[in-house]
This record gives C-alpha cells, structure tokens and sequence, in this order.
C-alpha cells in the first residue's frame, strides 16, 4: 500500500498522537479508541484490526525477523483538555502511554515507507486494561505472539531505555469485631485499622533495613481503608499496594503479609512477579546508538512501578525493554502532557532502532537469554522475606 507522504511528516506525528488523546479510552472501556487508532495505521501502511479481547492491532511486513511493539491504549480516569500549548501536547494519555503507542506506529510506517522490503515483520498492539490488574490485553497477546524482539511502549523519555520494573501484590485485609458502643474504651475498627495500618508499614521498614536501591526495596501503601457495621459486628476492610523487588515474589510476599495482620482476613486481588533484563542485547545496542545519534547519551533506567513487559517478556524470553517519549512523572496527574519536540526525536530513535534490528536479524534471533533472578521469580524457589 502506497502511503501519502503527508501521512508520514511531523506535523501528521503530532495530529495522530492528538486525535487519540482526544478519543478518551479509561480501563475497560476502549473500545472507540481501539477503532479509531486501528483506522489510523491503516492510513499509515498498516493493517490493522481489533482482536478477540479489544487490543488494537496493527501489523506491517513479512519477515522474517518479527518484533512486536507492545503499547496499551488505557488511561487512568479524569479528563484533561486537549490543547497544543507552549510546544507541549496536553491530554489524558498523552504521556501514559498513547505518547509511546502512536511513537510506535509512526515510526514503524516511516521506516517500510523507506524501504519496503525490508526483511522484518513488525506488530503494533495497543493493549486494553494495562492501568488495572487484569492485565487482559497483554495476556492475550502474550500468547498470540513469539516475536523474536520486543519493545514494550511506557514514558522512559526519549533518550532513556527501562530495563527492570518491580512486581506486585494487590490485596484486601479484613478486621472484624462484635459492635460496641463507641463510649467504651475498647478501640473502634477505626482505630484498629490504623494500628494495623502503622505495623506493617514498621514491618516494611525493618524489611528495608540496608536495601539502598528503591528498586531493591519493598514498598507497601495504603491506597483505601473503609468501615462499616451492620449493628451486630463491625468491620474495617485496607486496601494494599505491595510493590515487590526480584527477590521477593508474590506468594513469599502474600506469606509475609500474613503474618503482619494476625487475624485479620487477607484477600489477594492481583499480583505479578518483578521483572528486569540485560543491557547487553543486539536490541538495546541498537538503541543506545539510535539515542547517542539523536545527541544525548543514553540513560538506563529501573522503574518502581509495574508495566506489562513483566508478563510478557519472560514467557518470549527474546530481547525486551521498554521505551518511549514522555516524563513519568506526569503519569496520573491533572497537568499530563508530553514535549512534542521530545515526542518527535522519540520516533526518529525508534526508525534507526528498527532499521539496526533488520540489519542485525542474525544476532537478534540467535540471542539466548541467561539465568536471572527474574526467572526464579517465575518458578524457582526464592528467598521468603523475613517478617
């Protein structure tokens, strides 16, 4: 398919990443962004369809070296203006993470633009429910696809690569007690909560205790906690965010946590093993020198977040990272925007790194992974955190 150069300069760039940070797409309810990012790259070359779960999908090439470029289409909830303001692209999701996904998508347009024939099949995916647990996306795709090459598309900035992101244990504890009324000096389900609440966190702490690297720590939240009786027995419900290092996997993090709450009811409402790999790959060689091209020396990052290369990457056991334009630290916020000069030079890295990757398809397809700590946390036993 022929493509309309216009399709392809910046100023077509910028107008994509706008009209999908105008089509509002939070958890669970994609599906008009999944049409309307799926008709855009088919004006870009792409052939695109939604799947069986809702991901948009786009696909460009015939190999035989295969890459999947693997973004996520859902935004946290709470509209922001969309506005071009002071060289800076403001919206719901222009950063987290349709700043990466449309990055994807043009960059792969541009480069069979260029050459056509170029020995590489590459999928675009932009997955659904990447901001909640499930995870449904990436799990679809994780087993549609065994790409021999994977860019995971989340805010490293442009001149960044992330190599690592920490697991995580969502859960619910429950304390409960026959009702009193609050005039005695028994402790109300309040009260309680909140010295259990105070605990853990010490728990966490005493956990910590010579760990350096926040990567290498335990973080715990307390996201909610809500009471309520039915005049007969009292409770408090906390609601928990366990972020977890490599060594620490969900179900030594789940034995840990339960030993913090006594008698308290533990509910786990969704977990995922931490993730990191090596900076030694034909692929990240590719996009260190893709960066340094652009002018900036490359940067090498560990997230304390969670991101869906954690599902992915160990079931392909292919070179994987994580890449694309964007500060995260404007993820989730009310002032979410991306730096459109940034956006753009994050496009141009991708076109080198995916041209170097045809050009190196040998060393990328005959890459074997080694023995990690992440694979331990994957299957292997592992060390149980001490309480």
């Amino acid at each position: 398919m022929s493509v309309d150069a216009r399709e392809l300069d910046d100023d077509a760039a910028l107008e994509l990443l706008r009209s999908m940070v105008a089509v509002p797409s939070p958890s669970r309810e994609e599906a008009a962004h999944a049409e309307h990012l799926v008709g855009r790259m088919a004006r870009l070359g792409l052939d695109g369809h939604v799947d069986a779960v809702g991901n948009a999908v786009g696909t460009i090439g015939a190999g035989p070296l295969s890459g999947v470029l693997l973004g996520h289409q859902d935004t946290v909830p709470g509209d922001i203006p969309v506005r071009v303001e002071g060289g800076r692209l403001y919206g719901r999701g222009a950063v987290d993470a349709k700043g990466p996904l449309a990055a994807f998508a043009m960059a792969a347009a541009r480069v069979f633009a260029r050459q056509p024939d170029l020995p590489l099949r590459l999928v675009v995916v932009g997955a659904v429910e990447e901001e909640v647990p499930s995870s449904r996306g990436a799990r679809h795709a994780r087993d549609q696809y065994r790409p021999d090459f994977c860019i995971n598309g989340e805010p490293s900035g442009w001149d960044a690569m992330t190599l690592g992101y920490k697991g995580y244990l969502r859960a619910g504890v429950v304390l409960s007690a026959g009702s009193h009324h609050a005039a005695h000096r028994e402790a109300t389900m309040a009260e309680r909560g909140c010295t259990l609440w105070a605990a853990i966190d010490a728990a966490t702490q005493r956990f910590n205790a010579g760990r350096e690297r926040a990567f290498d720590q335990l973080f715990t939240r307390l996201i909610d906690l809500r009471t309520r009786s039915d005049g007969r027995r009292d409770e408090i419900e906390l609601f928990l965010d366990v972020r977890l290092p490599l060594d620490v996997d969900p179900e030594a993090a789940q034995v840990w946590l339960a030993a913090q709450i006594g008698e308290g009811q533990l509910e786990v409402r969704g977990r995922m093993p931490a993730w990191a790999g090596p900076r030694t790959t034909p692929l990240h060689r590719a996009l260190t020198r893709a960066i340094s091209a652009q002018g900036a020396k490359p940067r090498f990052l560990h997230k304390t977040g969670t991101a869906d290369i954690n599902l992915v990457a160990p079931a392909w056991r292919c070179p994987a990272l994580t890449y694309g334009p964007g500060d995260a630290a404007l993820d989730h916020t009310p002032d979410e925007h991306i730096v459109i000069d940034e956006y753009l030079a994050g496009i141009r890295v991708l076109e080198a790194t995916l041209e170097a990757c045809a050009r190196d398809a040998e060393a990328i397809r005959a890459w074997e992974p080694v023995a990690t700590v992440n694979d331990a946390a994957h299957g292997a036993a592992i060390r149980t955190p001490r309480p």
